[in-house]
């Protein structure tokens, strides 16, 4: 083992990775991250990591499903999940004491789930009511289907919910497969943000996921071939047009990320003072909401603007959403502005760490990613480094008029 910022770090013999974290308090935060996403799925099963994710809670060898819904809860804690693109996560939190319950229980979802047609088939129809759900929200929508037009042509593109169609495709076999193929401990990282010493609770991982099998890499991920710029109209009979602005950009890897967090966070974060709510919203009210964000993959990321507004205002807002990124990359920042640009976003990471479970699950990705801790601490010393050159340098990756857009009306 060896300690890094407080945080103890392992690998069992079967390439399980591990991180637990001491903290007192009195509940405990215990969780799987699997490098398991919808860019592993074929074709023919769309949709199918997200519904492994819905389905794994169906039932095990020696649990239904009740059983395993009320495990956690009838402690008072919970058990929940998350698929995104290139990674699932199982978690749970309940009072400290029932640290065993909680990584028995993962294991037991993990290895042995069962995947039983009768439940299969009710989640199924759920799973498609959330879809049409999300498809009757343009403001999401909008979002998905950019990815599809700048991802295309690679396993990105596709919804994480997959379509109706290819949802009421998936069968248990499936299931199965997917698990056996992707769930396997190389691919898995266990954290633990609890008030148990490190090597206790390290023993209790050991002791439930020690023998999950290593297996073989399944990965095919395919960098995405390099994105054509496209400006795109659609009537979808709304009444509000919802608008998105966004290039391909690197990924999660890349030094510049840190440079790029701060842009976005200037440019158009979640706080009022952003260039674009004030030039947008408060200084001229064309929108209800703008905002801004960074996608990074491990091989590819995105920087998407997006803005909801009277659809005889869309290329108003274009046009000063560009003008701002011009002058951003037209002039220079001086230390001292950067300087107050870097004190505002490190101050939200720090207000952002007072949400123990998010911080416990970006510790199993930190480590599934990186293979080492990069916690609040150490963005926001890397954030300190970012100089004015690194944040035009960024600034101008999306100011050369590389742009491309999405409007749905």
């Amino acid at each position: 083992m060896k300690e890094e910022n407080r945080y103890t770090l392992t690998t069992f013999s079967n390439g399980l990775r591990a991180v637990c974290y001491q903290r007192s308090g009195l509940v405990s935060y215990i969780g799987v991250a699997v490098n398991a996403g919808s860019r592993d799925e074929s074709e023919r099963c769309e949709g199918l990591a997200h519904f492994v994710e819905h389905t794994i809670f169906k039932g095990t060898s020696k649990r239904k499903a009740w059983q395993i819904s009320s495990r956690m809860e009838i402690v008072g804690g919970e058990i929940n999940a998350y698929t995104s693109k290139e990674e699932t996560v199982v978690y749970t939190n309940a009072p400290s004491g029932y640290e065993d319950r909680a990584l028995e229980l993962l294991a037991d979802l993990i290895t042995s789930s069962c995947f039983p047609e009768k439940e299969i088939d009710k989640e199924r129809e759920v799973i498609v009511e959330e879809i049409y759900s999300y498809l009757d929200s343009p403001s999401e929508r909008v979002y998905d289907e950019f990815e599809e037009l700048a991802y295309k042509g690679s396993g990105l593109s596709h919804n994480i919910l997959g379509s109706p169609e290819s949802v009421r495709n998936i069968r248990g076999e499936d299931c199965r497969k997917f698990l056996d193929s992707f769930y396997k401990a190389t691919d898995m990282v266990v954290y633990c943000v609890t008030p148990l010493a490190d090597d206790v609770m390290m023993h209790k991982v050991e002791k439930y996921f020690g023998k999950i099998a290593s297996g073989k890499d399944h990965h095919h991920r395919v960098t995405p071939s390099v994105m054509e710029k496209f400006d795109i109209l659609r009537d979808n009979g709304t009444h509000q047009a919802n608008t998105i602005m966004g290039t391909r950009l690197f990924g999660r890897n890349d030094e510049r990320r840190f440079a790029l967090y701060l842009l976005n966070n200037y440019l158009g974060g979640s706080c009022m003072n952003s260039r674009l709510n004030r030039e947008l919203r408060e200084k001229r009210g064309l929108v209800y909401m703008v905002e801004s964000a960074v996608s990074l993959l491990s091989d590819t990321g995105l920087l998407l603007i997006y803005f909801g507004c009277d659809p005889s205002n869309v290329n108003k807002c274009r046009k000063i959403i560009k003008r701002e990124i011009a002058g951003i990359c037209e002039n220079k920042l001086s230390a001292s502005a950067l300087e107050r640009i870097k004190r505002q976003y490190c101050g939200q990471l720090l207000a952002s760490s007072d949400n123990i479970e998010n911080r416990a699950i970006s510790l199993g990705k930190s480590i599934l990613y990186f293979d080492r801790i990069v916690d609040i601490s150490v963005t926001a010393d890397r954030i300190m480094q970012v100089t004015p050159q690194d944040f035009l340098d960024v600034a101008q990756l999306i100011g050369d008029d590389s742009l491309s857009t999405l409007t749905l009306t």
